[in-house]
Order: C-alpha cells, then structure tokens, then sequence
C-alpha cells in the first residue's frame, strides 16, 4: 500500500487551511471520497439518472441495474449470506432506529433485559432506551474495564436468561476498543438473545464477515468508508427481517393496497419504502471497489502503525492524557486532552494549522461520564494519512501548549 498513491485520489487533500497544507483527522465523524465515488455519482446523474424498479424504460433499467448491483456488491463486502439480507438506510442510525421499531418494540416485554455497554455511541444507546420504556424491558450495561475494554467474562456475567437483546458497538468512536463481538454474540446465543452490532467504526477499517461474527444484525454507514453521505446497510438474518414489520410505509414497499389494508413486498424492499438512496447506492458500490483494490487488511495495518506513532509521540508530553486501551488493541482513533486546556480550544488551535480534528462529547454522553471529563479531543486515521500528519498533530499541540501556557501565565 503506497499511501502517497492513494492520497492522490483524494482531491480534497490537496489544499491548504489557514494558510497551511490540510491535515484530516477527522476520519470518524467522516471520511474523504476519492476521485472514482465523485465520477461515479456525477456519472449517474450526468448519464442515467432515473427512478428504480418501476420503470420500464432504458434509464431506470440501467439505474435499477446500478443500484440492485450495489446490493450484491455489499453481501459480498461483509460475507452476508443472501442478497436479501442488505436493506439500504439513510445510515447507521436509521439502521439501528429501524431494528429498535421494528423487532425491538414488537418482542419485548416488561421483565426482558437489553445489554448494552458504557461506550456506546446515542445512536446505539437512546433507540434502546426508547424501547424500554415503550415495553418495561430493562436497561443493562456490561461494565466496562479500566483500560476501557469489555472482557468477555463481564459480558457473560451480564447477558442472562432474561436477556433478549445484546447491541454493542464493534469499534469504539471514542477509545478505538476493538470489541470481541464474535465471543459476545456467542454468550448472546446461548441465551437464546439476539445480537445487535453497531459497525460504524469498523466497516472502513478492517475486513467485516456477519457470517463468521454471527451476529443476527449489522449495522454501518457510507460515509465513513470513502462513500457518499446519506446511505448506509442494515445487515439482517433473513428469517428475522422477513419476520419484523417496516419501519416506513409508502410507495414501493407494497405489495398489494386496498382501501383499508395493505401488503408488504418480500425483504429487502419492504424496508426501503419511497423512491430509494439511487446515487448514494451507486457511490458506496464504487466505496467498496476503492477499498477491496487496496486492501481492508493493509488499511487496517496502516492505521495500526499510525495509532501506534502518535502514541508514542505524544507519551513523551506527560500533560497530554490519551484514553483508552494501548495501541495493539485499539483501532486508528486517539481521543485525548491537554491538561489545563478545554478540547474545543485545543480544536480551534490546531485549525488555525490546518490540523482539522474532533472535540466534544461524540454523542457518547455516558463514556465521558465514565471518563470524569466533560469533553475530549479525537483524532481519527484512514488509508490515506501519514505520520507526517501525526508530526503535524503533536507539533500543533505543543504551539497549543504554548499559547495556552502564556495565557494562564498573564
């Protein structure tokens, strides 16, 4: 993997910030599309753009061909089973809400338990608590390790008989864990509970098979794997989605309709009501060829070395506080906060150098909590930045440092 290659293919790169060359890390609130997704979708609307299913005519043909090929194109990418199997949502979060509404709100009663963990993104935590108040189900956590961690033992003696559901983030957008979803789905199982995975985090960076996970729903957006905003995949076990009622109800969904009733179409398209995400479909099959020519296992090792540089760079500033598990056991994310220093202020430093990075809470409310900080600064790798980009960072932290130091020192 020759990353100045691929930084090439990344037009937004190339520019400069406040008068310096920009440094993106900001990867987990968002990713950079590279020149063949921008072609692919000004493609579509340049050539065919059109509606799907409905038409008759050549254009909607070859969009419906576009779109439907997405489809095959992402069972492939996370190894699901069935092509009927990949519903398309506008992302992660409407995946999870559709999961919550449809399945969840219909199978849960008072006295069942759903278990979550600490570190769990809203989207992944509030659709849930919304649940149980609609059922009188209970809320539970897997109590988290002090390295921020979930170990398994925690999780079995957590999950119980009363469980019925387990949703759980496989990669955190905070501490970068890496969650042992497959051992937890197992305990999930063997407790007859059903297994949710929030895989946001994880999609872009590392290779994902829902097969091998066994986990009964799959959750994850475009947007953060080089594809367009506005499209992400509900991966679901057939027989569970073919069982749960929509989410959403209109055209395109319907099988037949009268006036008082009506009837579904088969799974997916029950789920994909309305005129559906044409271009961002055909943007994230163009996501996934980027990524499968580079390789998700040499992305995920880029990203590893990475975390593991910054790490090391920023020990030596023994002011800089880094949350989280060690490099080794962590994804490419570093969350972080400069004694002294509120991270929106660190932020707003290292933009003036073109370093554009996260500060905030990021919608993960109770882990700052369980951190006892009511804010950090993140900054999150991809495929396509260096460990120049990481010099640049800590470089910038140290005029951070600097400027704050002679603030407080007036």
């Amino acid at each position: 993997m020759n990353v100045q290659d691929v930084r090439e293919q990344f037009p937004i790169l190339d520019q400069e910030v406040n008068g310096s060359p920009l440094i993106y890390l900001d990867n987990a609130a968002t990713a950079q599309k590279p020149r063949s997704v921008i072609e692919a979708l000004e493609d579509y609307y340049r050539r065919y753009n059109s509606n799907v299913h409905r038409g008759v005519h050549t254009l909607s043909s070859v969009a419906t061909d576009g779109y439907e090929g997405a489809r095959d194109k992402v069972q492939t990418f996370i190894n699901a089973g069935q092509r009927e199997e990949i519903v398309f949502t506008r992302g992660t979060t409407t995946a999870i809400n559709t999961i919550a509404a449809s399945y969840g709100r219909a199978n849960l009663k008072q006295g069942d338990e759903i278990v979550l963990t600490p570190m769990e993104h809203h989207s992944n935590l509030i659709p849930w608590q919304q649940v149980a108040k609609a059922t009188g189900a209970e809320l539970k956590y897997i109590p988290l390790q002090p390295d921020g961690t979930v170990s398994v033992e925690s999780a079995r003696s957590t999950i119980s008989e009363r469980t019925k559901i387990v949703a759980m983030v496989h990669v955190s957008n905070v501490l970068g864990t890496m969650n042992p979803i497959k051992e937890v789905t197992k305990i999930a199982h063997e407790n007859e509970a059903v297994m949710i995975v929030d895989g946001a985090q994880s999609t872009p960076h590392t290779p994902v098979d829902v097969q091998d996970l066994d986990c009964d729903f799959f959750a994850f957006s475009a947007h953060k794997m080089c594809g367009p905003t506005g499209i992400g995949v509900l991966y679901g076990k057939k027989a569970l989605l073919e069982d749960m009622e929509p989410f959403e109800f209109g055209g395109e969904m319907i099988d037949e309709v009268g006036l008082y009733d009506a009837t579904w179409k088969e799974v997916p398209h029950k789920f994909e009501g309305g005129t559906p995400i044409i271009a961002g479909a055909i943007g994230l099959n163009a996501a996934i060829d980027f990524l499968n020519d580079i390789g998700l296992d040499n992305i995920k090792t880029h990203e590893q070395q990475l975390a593991q540089y910054a790490m090391d760079q920023l020990a030596a500033h023994d002011d800089i506080e880094v949350y989280g598990p060690p490099a080794n056991e962590r994804a490419g994310i570093i969350t972080f906060n400069i004694q002294g220093v509120h991270p929106h202020d660190t932020a707003t430093v290292l933009d003036t150098k073109g370093v554009a990075i996260r500060a905030g809470h990021h919608c993960a409310r109770p882990l700052m909590n369980w951190l006892d900080v009511a804010a950090t600064a993140r900054a999150s790798f991809y495929l396509y930045n260096t460990e120049a980009d990481v010099d640049a960072l800590v470089d910038a932290l140290v005029t951070t440092k600097e400027y704050f130091g002679d603030v407080y020192a007036e």
